[in-house]
């Protein structure tokens, strides 16, 4: 679904690089059609690697939250909510800056205008994850690999951020509901 979703995203983008041939897809299902006809069925788990290995993401975000906010409560303070909004701000900006260059390899496979090494299996997936870091870094330098990372920290941080406002008021009342002796952290 992300491959055919990222290409119905990029259709009718005019590219500056003229190697990269425009798709025309009527829809969805003619989307998947024409992948597998064109590419073959594997073309649609172009970029799982990179998912894999993002599930690091949360794992750090969630570290760096607990971190910041143990620290943040230390002696019993009281945390509140808008110092709950900045921490979790803070942890998802820090964990999408630290993996964005993998999202941005991902999105180039999903893509499926690069064509590989031509060998198969996970050490050739391995091996184009590392050619397209260094394809990427030879043409636009190392910030190359954070190109569009503005508009993923606004697509995520504030959300991430409300999202641990809202889950540490649904754990203190569960808390409180239950009759355990937690204070709340805000």
């Amino acid at each position: 679904m992300w491959v055919v979703n990222t290409r119905l995203k990029l259709q009718g983008v005019r590219f500056r690089n003229e190697d990269l041939h425009q798709t025309q897809y009527r829809g969805i299902f003619n989307a998947f059609s024409q992948i597998i006809a064109d590419e073959g069925v594997g073309t649609l788990w172009n970029g799982t690697l990179p998912s894999l290995i993002l599930v690091v993401n949360p794992a750090v975000q969630f570290m760096i939250y607990e971190a910041m906010k143990r620290k943040a409560g230390k002696g019993g303070r009281k945390i509140s909510s808008a110092k709950i909004f900045l921490i979790g701000a803070i942890a998802k900006a820090i964990a999408t800056t630290a993996t964005y260059p993998l999202q941005t390899i991902q999105a180039i496979l999903r893509f499926g205008q690069y064509k590989g090494d031509g060998k198969g299996g996970l050490m050739g997936s391995i091996s184009n994850i590392f050619f397209l870091f260094m394809d990427r870094i030879k043409k636009y330098g190392f910030l190359g690999l954070y190109k569009g990372l503005e508009a993923k920290l606004l697509q995520t941080v504030l959300t991430a951020a409300l999202m641990f406002v809202v889950y540490e008021k649904i754990t203190a009342t569960t808390f409180r509901v239950m009759g355990l002796n937690k204070k709340p952290t805000h």
